[in-house]
């Protein structure tokens, strides 16, 4: 008997939502997971976020780092607050114990925020402002209120502006001790000035 020598048609590719022959829709292009790139993006300082882990809630200030206007600020005004509020109940001893705690522990607390957050030095992380404007004010206390002020625009011009060396750290040290040294080279650079001040009068 001949045979039809033309080929079968391939069976047409299914069009999305249609069923499969498991009973199950195709998927649709919409239905798909987002591409990689959106997974690794930097996440965004939020107040769901920080209440994930107690290590987002030291890095991120207590929530001072959550400001939507210079977060960097509002952590050291954080800071400049818990020193008033304490500086009476502590001995120059115990502050001292407390930052160097601080600085070493904040060194592996930042490093576990950033790379929560996807990205090398999060404004939003403010320990580091923290611990490193207590020093300033330890060091230069007792002082009057507007000696404290001034000791504040001081760190916050170093911080901000990071002018050499503080400029060098900031691009070659990364991780959680990048993230907590150059703010500790700033508070340094306060102090140099406020320092060279007081010689000069």
């Amino acid at each position: 008997m001949p045979t039809d020598p033309t080929p079968a048609p391939a069976p047409a590719e299914p069009y999305p939502g249609a069923p499969r022959p498991d009973g199950e829709p195709t998927p649709r292009a919409a239905d798909e997971p987002p591409a990689a790139a959106a997974k690794t993006g930097p996440r965004v300082a939020d107040a769901r976020f920080m209440l994930t882990h107690p290590w987002h809630i030291i890095s991120l200030g207590f929530g001072s780092g959550l400001s939507r206007i210079a977060p960097g600020t509002a952590g050291t005004l954080f800071a400049w607050a818990v020193f008033e509020a304490l500086y009476r109940y502590l001995s120059v001893l115990d502050w001292g114990l407390l930052i160097v705690v601080g600085f070493f522990a904040g060194i592996w607390i930042t490093d576990f925020t950033a790379k929560k957050m996807r990205t090398d030095d999060p404004s939003a992380v403010v320990w580091d402002e923290i611990v490193a404007f207590w020093l300033v004010l330890l060091m230069v206390t007792p002082v009057s209120f507007t000696g404290r002020l001034w000791a504040f625009v001081l760190f916050r011009f170093f911080d901000m502006v990071k002018p050499p060396p503080i400029r060098y750290f900031d691009r070659r040290l990364k991780g959680g001790f990048g993230i907590m040294f150059d703010d500790l080279v700033a508070a340094f650079c306060t102090l140099l000035v406020i320092a060279l001040w007081r010689m000069s009068v």
